[in-house]
């Protein structure tokens, strides 16, 4: 190999030398400004959820609030709709369903704010509703519904305050639907609100005992209840139920 030859291999060896430092500078910075991206990204992210937490529990606050508002005016039914909805939760997550947390576990808090627009004089009255009584008291589905409509948050919890008061078998109300035309969400609040009612004591009768209420609602399936949701709510231990109720009082 003459001189000049070699002198031009040693030139080139250099050169893609260079060029080679440079694309490892290139792909470190380039290496670096993903990593600072990424951490923007985990920070944002961070900020988002933070703000997303914050913005779930005011609007839990406020159903609850709503939730007060209802029970409030009838002291016989106090803590009825936080006991349903832990009965509701727990009866669906038996059912393999996460009500938890969602728009579904607000219409079981809230299912009975349509009777904010009925009068004392109905929901107190201590003997049997007159004819016209009656068909005041249940529109409070219908007014619900009315109350709640276009708030967002609330979308997903319209259809078990219209629906918890439905029947299996089509003779419910406001709507009559019938068997699986039910929205699940509000066949799984049906057994637990007539659960609570009847070990709860009310000024015209006396609490059931647990025994006795499983056998009133099992006598119900494929009558007023899902035979499918009486099965999970028998599922449950009377233990489970009991704790819960004590632990809400």
């Amino acid at each position: 190999m003459s001189v000049h030859s070699e002198t031009e291999l040693i030139q080139e060896i250099a050169r893609l030398r260079a060029a080679l430092s440079e694309r490892e500078q290139e792909a470190a910075e380039q290496g670096r400004q993903l990593e600072r991206y990424a951490a923007d990204l985990r920070e944002t992210f961070k900020q988002e959820r933070a703000r997303a937490q914050e913005l779930r529990r005011s609007y839990t606050a406020t159903v609850r609030a709503l939730s007060n508002a209802v029970e409030w005016r009838d002291a016989y039914t106090a803590k009825h709709a936080e006991r349903v909805t832990a009965y509701g939760v727990l009866i669906a997550k038996s059912l393999g369903i996460v009500v938890e947390g969602t728009a579904a576990e607000f219409g079981f808090l809230l299912h009975d704010i349509g009777k904010l627009a009925i009068s004392d004089a109905i929901l107190h009255k201590e003997g049997p509703l007159t004819e016209d009584e009656r068909a005041r008291m249940i529109e409070h589905p219908v007014i619900g519904v009315e109350i709640m409509q276009g708030i967002d948050f609330l979308e997903g919890a319209l259809d078990i305050v219209r629906h918890h008061h439905e029947r299996w078998d089509g003779n419910g109300y406001p709507d009559g639907l019938a068997a699986e035309q039910i929205p699940l969400a509000a066949r799984i609040f049906a057994v637990a609100d007539v659960f609570d009612a009847l070990t709860t004591n009310r000024p015209y009768r006396q609490a059931s005992s647990w025994e006795e209420a499983r056998r009133m609602i099992s006598a119900e399936a494929g009558k007023q209840f899902d035979p499918q949701v009486v099965e999970a709510f028998n599922s449950i231990s009377d233990q489970r139920f009991a704790e819960i109720a004590a632990e809400i009082g």
